[in-house]
C-alpha cells in the first residue's frame, strides 16, 4: 500500500523532485519502519504537537533571559521551567489506555506495567 502510493508519487513528481525520490528509494526501509506498528503507535510517533507545545512553553519561561552566566545556570533554568510546565501536563492523552496496551505488546521489555 505504501509502496503503491510512493510509486504514484514517483511517476508524477520524479522529474521535478528527483533528489527527493532518490532519497526515499535509498532509505525506504527506514522511512517505512513505523508502518509495521498499529495506528495508535504510529500517531504517537509522527505527532509533534506535544513536543512543539513543550518547546513553546520553555521559550516562554526563558525568553526574558538572553544570556546565562554559565551552562549550569541555563540547565537549571530549563529544569525549573520544565517543572512548572509539568503541572499542566498532568492530563491523560486521548486514547491513552489503547496506546499503552499497544506499547506494552510491542515493547514489553521497555514498558513498566503497573
Amino acid at each position: 500500500m505504501a509502496l503503491d502510493a510512493f510509486n504514484e508519487f514517483k511517476s508524477k513528481w520524479s522529474a521535478k523532485y528527483h533528489l527527493v525520490v532518490k532519497s526515499w528509494e535509498n532509505n525506504w526501509t527506514n522511512l517505512t519502519t513505523f508502518l509495521a506498528y498499529p495506528l495508535e503507535i504510529r500517531k504517537l510517533i509522527y505527532t509533534t504537537n506535544i513536543i512543539e507545545s513543550f518547546n513553546a512553553s520553555l521559550r516562554k519561561y526563558t525568553k526574558n533571559k538572553k544570556v546565562f552566566p554559565t551552562d549550569d545556570a541555563a540547565l537549571k533554568s530549563i529544569y525549573l521551567a520544565a517543572q512548572q510546565i509539568r503541572k499542566k501536563w498532568e492530563k491523560m492523552r486521548f486514547g491513552w489506555p489503547i496506546i499503552y496496551n499497544q506499547l506494552t505488546i510491542y515493547f514489553e521489555n521497555r514498558i513498566i506495567i503497573n
